[in-house]
């Protein structure tokens, strides 16, 4: 389709131009710089209206009145005569009585007009907080000033710690318009992005201190899922070029090196090591402790020995092969380069290293 994107420029607008043009539609982009008789010349061209372009914090009241309620009337006017579906940005202020809540209710209202009289489906989108990449810090949004701000180790204010956060991530409300306009229905909708995420000014805070610790402990939360994965996608990208790259401890011995990558709250540790032909490591085993081992670069044998039955087993396995090697409770193991090349191995243990409690028994494997 050929979408037209008011406010093509903004936080929301670049991202959602990203994800059409990913989508192979062809966007028909309105920013503050293009002339109304460009706007009507898209306008006229366009399968679909995704209407962004408004103000929050202008520098006077006029401009609220300009850029959220007269343009919208401007830009309804353009639609009466082509009834596509249009998908509109507002918020949830619109019952608040301030320049910003009128004029976004005012905008509303033009919206629902057009619906009414050209029969065209309307979505009027009453967003919260959104927070993602490319959102301007410094601005209208604490999470964007926070992330930028932390990850440059510069200070933050935080007015009223218990204060509460009502967020929706940029991706979630751009699957939801794209869905929309997959099926825009018919009639003016009022809609609202989904899943909203709440959180305090202070946990906010905690959480994005506890990202930008990372690097020194080198231990990671939960990031996968949920509130947690987004905030950590939008922190990640408020960093600076200079700190894409940050350096781990490498431990270096006689056999080789051990580094570790990343330790996790409750999904254990990730490390690498690498040994020299004919050397081994290992000859140890666990009570609870389990490993799994891949081989990245050269070949391997793996031994094993019951501690209560004395069954003994051994295999091989070269890095081509991507083959996942896990040792077991009551089993000793080591691992040995048998080839002549230097062996660079991968290493998960399902938990933390303490050394208080290792949970690692020296027991090396005879020949």
């Amino acid at each position: 389709m050929r979408i037209l994107v008011t406010g093509a420029a903004g936080f929301v607008g670049r991202n959602l131009v990203l994800r059409l043009n990913e989508q192979n539609h062809e966007v028909l982009a309105v920013t503050r710089a293009t002339g109304a008789p460009e706007i009507a010349a898209k306008v006229a061209r366009s399968d679909a209206i995704v209407h962004l372009a408004g103000a929050n914090r202008p520098e006077s009241k006029e401009d609220f009145e300009l850029a959220n309620d007269c343009f919208t009337a401007q830009l309804c006017a353009l639609l009466r005569e082509r009834p596509v579906p249009v998908i509109a940005a507002s918020t949830i202020q619109v019952d608040r009585d301030t320049p910003y809540g009128r004029t976004k209710l005012a905008a509303e209202d033009h919206l629902r007009g057009l619906g009414a009289a050209s029969g065209a489906p309307v979505n009027i989108c009453r967003l919260v907080n959104v927070f993602g990449k490319w959102c301007r810090p410094n601005y209208n949004s604490v999470v964007a000033t926070f992330c930028h701000n932390i990850a440059r180790d510069l200070p933050i204010r935080i007015s009223d710690p218990s204060a509460e956060l009502r967020l929706v991530h940029i991706d979630d409300v751009i699957d939801s318009w794209l869905a929309w306009l997959d099926t825009p229905g018919q009639g003016v909708q009022i809609s609202a992005a989904a899943p909203e995420y709440r959180i305090t000014l202070q946990a906010l805070a905690d959480t994005l201190h506890g990202y930008r610790s990372i690097r020194h402990t080198h231990t990671i939360g939960e990031t996968g899922t949920g509130l947690g994965r987004r905030l950590y996608a939008t922190y990640v990208s408020y960093l600076p070029v200079e700190d894409f790259a940050y350096r781990v401890n490498r431990h270096s011995d006689n056999r080789g090196v051990f580094a570790e990558m990343l330790r996790t709250e409750h999904s254990g540790q990730f490390s690498f090591f690498t040994a020299g032909s004919g050397i081994t490591r290992g000859g140890h085993y666990h009570h609870a402790k389990t490993e799994k081992f891949l081989v990245l670069k050269g070949h391997a044998r793996f031994r094993f020995r019951n501690m209560d039955t004395g069954e003994s087993h051994a295999l091989e396995t070269r890095g081509e092969e991507s083959m996942v090697v896990e040792t077991v409770p009551g089993w000793s193991h080591d691992i040995t380069n048998i080839g002549q090349d230097e062996l660079i191995c991968m290493l998960w243990a399902n938990e933390l290293f303490d050394s208080a409690r290792p949970d690692t028994v020296a027991h090396p494997l005879c020949d």
